[in-house]
């Protein structure tokens, strides 16, 4: 779990989110949107430790990542996942390279140990043959489970995830949807995925906050937004007449 309080950001004088207070569930697909220019990028790497707030806390199971020490950060980082918008795969390792990379990096498995972690971590993302093709050799969607592949074979507890849909069709949005919500439940992770898809947020929001010039405007899950009177965030996730429709069949079939 991650307990974010009275978290807040300048840069310069110009405030970028302020006082931001929320808890990202263990377990649950946590959902952080907004606009552009909402402060959802600032708040993520705060939380992250890549920036550090002005004011407030962040605790990940109780800790505070601002008062942290150095070795403690260390070790807190090394239980953080992260599956980027570009992928960040190297284009120059193969799949299985790219997977394994994370154990070179911060474990002593021996060898053999570290190709059977990693042939683990592609059977569970559906990639049992492509561990000896490079990142130019496979589609978009297939990139994308080679990211989720390595941000989760270390057994992280927190896992984030910037645009994971970006770039990709709806179909395979879907898939990488439901991959995402299926090892966040197994693996019991704290996941906080920033995202515009209003598909994701539809289907596996099971906590959602909503940040509006800089602040939290809304907090809820993907149910509440079917009854949810704040019209800014009406606005936002029902800008279109296909979404306008969902609202109101959900409505419908949650007042039989």
């Amino acid at each position: 779990m991650i307990t974010l309080k009275n978290i807040s950001k300048s840069f310069d004088d110009r405030v970028i989110i302020q006082g931001i207070d929320a808890v990202m569930e263990s377990g649950k697909c946590n959902l952080i949107i907004g606009t552009s220019g909402s402060g959802k990028t600032v708040l993520t790497k705060c939380i992250v430790g890549l920036i550090k707030p002005n004011e407030g806390s962040i605790e990940f199971d109780g800790e505070d990542l601002i008062t942290m020490d150095d070795k403690t950060k260390k070790m807190l980082r090394q239980k953080i996942g992260m599956l980027f918008q570009g992928n960040a795969l190297f284009d120059s390792m193969t799949v299985q390279e790219n997977v394994k990379f994370p154990l070179d990096m911060f474990t002593k498995l021996t060898h053999g140990e570290k190709l059977k972690k990693v042939d683990e971590v592609l059977e569970r993302v559906n990639l049992t043959d492509a561990h000896k093709r490079f990142p130019a050799e496979i589609s978009g969607g297939m990139k994308k489970r080679v990211g989720i592949a390595r941000s989760i074979v270390l057994n992280p507890k927190y896992l984030f995830c910037d645009e994971p849909n970006s770039g990709l069709d709806p179909q395979t949005s879907m898939v990488i949807d439901k991959l995402i919500k299926e090892i966040t439940t197994e693996y019991k992770m704290t996941t906080v995925v920033v995202t515009h898809d209003m598909n994701s947020v539809m289907e596996i929001g099971d906590h959602i906050l909503y940040l509006y010039n800089g602040k939290k405007q809304w907090e809820g899950s993907n149910k509440d937004i079917i009854f949810s009177k704040d019209q800014l965030l009406n606005d936002f996730i029902f800008a279109s007449e296909f979404l306008q429709d969902a609202k109101q069949m959900r409505m419908q079939e949650a007042g039989k």
